[in-house]
């Protein structure tokens, strides 16, 4: 693992693209901070920059320095959610311009296992998730369904769970300041 954490954190560093395992399916993923790193994964997904995309936070206090207001409601939705569970917030602050929609809203998720979660400690800034296909294309469920298209155009691939089992996307639920609560996916 060390090896995999140590590339990947010079690649965000540097601005660069890694293709990795998230606590759901295999992502494309930027340090969500870089307008350019989030812009090349908009290029190479071959996707709308009106399309956002989620970020991945590792604590309560890291998801505390990227939203302006964290309902009430979200803390009791991730103290008991079973599944990875992400949620749309209202006015998220220092992350790229181009992650944030036109909304004013940011998708975060929080991840606290796994080698994702070990990468965001270390890295120490949230880290974009997307899932690794080109738009319009399935979401691929095993690293062996990556089109070749999207390995061959990111800064690196990280080798640990290249055999893990297939998971589902995450939950996504739509939070407003003013209470509204909305189940998107």
């Amino acid at each position: 693992m060390n090896d995999d954490l140590k590339n990947s954190i010079s690649t965000l560093k540097k601005g660069g693209l890694l293709v990795y395992p998230t606590d759901t399916v295999w992502g494309i993923g930027c340090d969500a901070t870089n307008y350019e790193a989030v812009q090349k994964i908009f290029e190479l997904k071959k996707r709308e920059d009106s399309k956002t995309m989620i970020c991945l936070v590792n604590s309560i206090q890291m998801l505390n320095q990227y939203i302006e207001d964290i309902p009430e409601t979200a803390y009791t939705i991730l103290k008991y959610a079973n599944t990875p569970t992400t949620i749309i917030y209202d006015r998220p602050l220092r992350v790229a311009e181009n992650l944030i929609a036109q909304d004013n809203t940011l998708a975060i998720r929080l991840v606290q296992t796994g080698f994702c979660s070990e990468l965001l400690k270390r890295f120490k800034k949230p880290i974009v998730s997307t899932s690794a296909n080109s738009s319009g294309q399935p979401t691929p469920k095993v690293f062996q369904e990556i089109e070749n298209e999207i390995l061959k155009g990111v800064d690196y691939v990280v080798t640990l769970e290249r055999d893990k089992k297939p998971s589902n996307p995450s939950s996504i639920i739509k939070l407003s300041t003013n209470g509204e609560v909305k189940i998107i996916r």
